[in-house]
């Protein structure tokens, strides 16, 4: 009896724990996509999990903190830290990581496979801010941005910190986030509907157009700013 006593497991302590954290995480990712935030309950989840709301509440606090750990693992999802790292510690010139970082971003928003919740998750998340939009810019976008801006600082010659640097990042993310929040085969049919990916090749020929816009347009921001300096030396000389 004793023996019997010691080895019954408390709830949330079974072998499968880590299973029915991800099953949770899956079925809330796919509420969360159709409803948002807002519209999903945790009872919708737990069913859609196969277990219970005490389960949800056990594992994440309830659905804002499972919300957050969506919204933490879609942006993951989307471009890992860990590939970020991996190219920026790689050999290669500046323009060939973020030509790295261009062709990873844009097919996983155009490829077929990539219509999954985490991207709906995360268009919704850009037009809706919620709560938990400070956990993921802490967890995810305030890691990656560093490697980024490091990239681009070293395309223009500058430090990461420079004000260029940010307009920059501005004017190369800003074309990815349209493509999330308009649903990107459909913003591709009606801009640009000769570009439309339907195809591998299509996917390539629209990668390496964003890789030359990118690279040409950092290329004339890099020649104003050698300008700039070199303006300034003259000044300074005379």
């Amino acid at each position: 009896m004793e023996q019997t006593k010691n080895s019954r497991r408390l709830p949330g302590r079974r072998e499968d724990g880590a299973a029915t954290k991800q099953h949770i995480l899956e079925a809330a990712g796919e509420v969360f996509a159709e409803k948002g935030v807002d519209g999903a309950t945790g009872k919708e989840i737990a069913e859609r999990a196969g277990t219970s709301s005490a389960a949800v509440n056990y594992y994440f606090g309830g659905i804002d903190g499972l919300y957050a750990e969506v919204l933490v693992e879609a942006h993951h999802r989307l471009m890992a830290y860990e590939f970020l790292k991996s190219v920026a510690e790689a050999p290669g010139s500046p323009k060939a990581r973020l030509n790295l970082f261009i062709d990873r971003v844009v097919r996983t928003i155009l490829e077929p496979t990539s219509s999954n919740w985490a991207l709906r998750v995360l268009s919704r998340e850009i037009l809706h801010r919620s709560a938990a939009f400070p956990v993921l810019l802490e967890k995810e976008i305030r890691p990656k941005k560093r490697i980024i801006t490091g990239f681009i600082g070293e395309s223009l010659g500058v430090p990461p910190d420079h004000p260029a640097v940010s307009r920059c990042l501005l004017n190369i993310v800003a074309p990815f986030a349209l493509l999330l929040v308009g649903s990107s085969k459909m913003v591709v049919q009606v801009v640009a509907p000769e570009s439309c990916p339907a195809r591998d090749g299509d996917i390539d020929a629209l990668v390496e157009h964003f890789q030359r816009f990118v690279g040409g347009g950092l290329a004339a921001i890099a020649a104003e700013i050698g300008q700039e300096k070199a303006g300034a030396a003259g000044k300074t000389g005379s």
